[in-house]
């Protein structure tokens, strides 16, 4: 009975810390939010930030999104033929690619690309005590290094989404077409 007790306690410590910690991020987020309305001063930054989120990606999301629509066609011809429909192959990539596999590969990709720099450079900000010298310049720190990150990132992801659906038919009209002669 103590085992179960001690397993409760430990268990209910857990849900507790996750819930502050979720509720923290949630905090965070929506003062990032607030922040982004807070004048002029946020376009210049923001235009930094595109030029490191959206077009430093570019690269990454033209060379995963070519490779993914080639596997989809050559994957998805040898499961259609089966079935005599090979000629739904293009239908059959573009539609994977626009619901399920260009959204989640574009996040996952600009996650680790974009996302693991910008974590990289506020925490060296906070050791090297820059995040205190904004405070006592009188510089709210969200609205200065949150807020236009916040906007790049909801600028750029939905335009590389679209960029990897483009290059990702190509890659599968590239398969279907010259490698396996489909219409």
């Amino acid at each position: 009975m103590t085992q179960f007790l001690a397993l409760a306690a430990a268990l209910g410590q857990w849900g507790i810390s996750a819930a502050v910690a979720v509720g923290d991020t949630t905090i965070f987020m929506l003062a990032g939010l607030a922040r982004i309305f807070s004048g002029v001063r946020i376009f210049p930054r923001t235009l930094q930030q595109l030029y490191v989120i959206g077009y430093k990606s570019l690269f990454v999301i033209f060379l995963i999104g070519i490779f993914c629509g080639m596997v989809l066609g050559l994957q998805g011809y040898y499961t259609l033929v089966k079935f005599g429909s090979a000629g739904l192959l293009g239908s059959a990539v573009s539609l994977s690619l626009v619901r399920e596999l260009g959204p989640v590969l574009t996040a996952i990709m600009l996650t680790g690309r974009a996302g693991s720099s910008m974590a990289a450079e506020i925490g060296v900000m906070r050791i090297t005590d820059q995040i205190d010298a904004l405070e006592v310049m009188d510089i709210n720190p969200v609205a200065y290094l949150v807020s236009p990150r916040l906007v790049a990132a909801m600028i750029s992801f939905p335009l590389l989404t679209a960029v990897f659906d483009v290059i990702g038919i190509i890659g599968g009209y590239l398969t279907g077409v010259l490698m396996l002669n489909i219409n």
